[in-house]
């Protein structure tokens, strides 16, 4: 019975001794996500006015630094496209496209871009 009492406390000790990451050294890195773009080729590198041209009017248009949201909403769905400023400066273009079915679920981007694309007068 001592020799068991023995063990359990040279492990005990033992696990004592694990090294605990400090906040410094215990770096957590996002997940990369890849996003396809595929049927988002009429929206994605495109600039505002081609935007409007195909949408119609935006619903919504927020500017934060260099960045600009347009967003675009329909019976179906909301469209958020962000556009940036290409490296080395120029005309802001779509880098990233977002959407939702109107009540906040999910859906498929390049779905709720054929929905706005049918939508009548852009609104």
């Amino acid at each position: 019975m001592k020799a068991l009492w023995a063990i359990a406390a040279a492990g005990t000790a033992v696990s004592a001794c694990t090294a605990i990451p400090s906040a410094e050294t215990a770096r957590i890195e996002p997940p990369s996500v890849n996003y396809s773009t595929v049927g988002l080729e009429r929206v994605v590198g495109q600039h505002a006015e081609a935007l409007e041209r195909l949408f119609g009017r935006p619903d919504a248009d927020t500017t934060e630094g260099v960045a600009r949201k347009l967003q675009f909403m329909s019976d179906i769905c909301v469209l958020d496209a962000y556009l940036y400023p290409p490296k080395g400066g120029g005309r802001p273009v779509v880098t990233y496209v977002d959407a939702r079915e109107r009540d906040g679920s999910p859906i498929d981007r390049a779905s709720c871009v054929a929905a706005l694309t049918r939508r009548d007068g852009g609104k």
